[in-house]
């Protein structure tokens, strides 16, 4: 049923399937494309039945996909929300906006056992 491009193929109507095109071989010949082109041997009246077919597949699950939608949003934010508090209870020893140039042996000095500061 299906055919890769570029192999003989019998006389028929082929369709490309990731296109939609059309192909019609009045005899036997060899279909355009790569393999990577796969074509699939329908008439045009089945191609035209399975339109509506399609069509309510697809309007028989579009709610499902609605659910499942919600319910990954839902999970997505919950996810979000536990990660900020997380994060929100660590606490980092780093100040951005602090710089201590003078370094901690030199502040150690100036500073007696007693924790007076040394003249």
């Amino acid at each position: 049923m299906l055919t890769k491009g570029g192999q003989k193929a019998a006389a028929g109507t082929y369709w490309d399937v990731m296109n939609g095109s059309r192909v019609v071989l009045s005899a036997e010949g060899t279909l355009p494309g790569g393999p990577e082109t796969l074509y699939l041997k329908a008439s045009a009246a089945v191609m035209l039945a399975a339109g509506p077919v399609l069509g309510l597949i697809f309007a028989v699950f579009l709610p499902f996909v609605g659910i499942v939608m919600a319910i990954s949003l839902g999970i997505r934010k919950i996810s979000e929300g536990i990660t900020e508090a997380a994060a929100a209870g660590t606490s980092l020893a780093w100040r951005p906006m602090e710089a201590y140039l003078a370094g901690s042996r030199k502040r150690k000095a100036a500073y007696g056992k007693d924790g007076e500061k040394n003249s």
